[in-house]
């Protein structure tokens, strides 16, 4: 079993950066692919960025791309999100995934394991 525990959602201003931090735990390997996905209410979650360990390949949403990102110097426990120049649309609940395989990275039936989720609030 793989458990992986989201931390660092808050309330910010527009424009404003959050750093979010997902901690694994159990039988976790770096072939793992790890992702990010959010859902905000009354939407359907959706992928925001992910990382393969294995081969050093980040990959982002268009939306939050120039703005979030996967540091990938992370230790190998821990996969940080750092998103920069906040907005009020990126407002929802953010979850850690993880993956054994993935075809796309972006399709959340991929992911065999997730967080809890944790919070994020941009206000305008």
């Amino acid at each position: 079993q793989v458990q992986l525990v989201e931390s660092g959602g808050g309330l910010v201003q527009a424009g404003g950066s959050l750093r979010l931090s997902c901690a694994t735990s159990g039988r976790t390997s770096d072939s793992y692919t790890m992702g990010w996905f959010r859902q905000a209410p009354g939407k359907e979650r959706e992928f925001v960025a992910g990382i393969r360990w294995s081969f050093g390949i980040t990959y982002y949403a268009d939306y939050v791309k120039g703005r979030f990102t996967i540091p990938i110097d992370n230790a190998k426990n821990t996969v940080t999100l750092q998103m920069n120049s906040l907005k009020p649309e990126d407002t929802a609940v953010y979850y850690c995934a993880a993956a054994v395989r993935v075809a796309t990275m972006t399709a959340e039936y991929e992911y065999d394991y997730w967080g809890q989720g944790t919070q994020v609030t941009v206000s305008s």
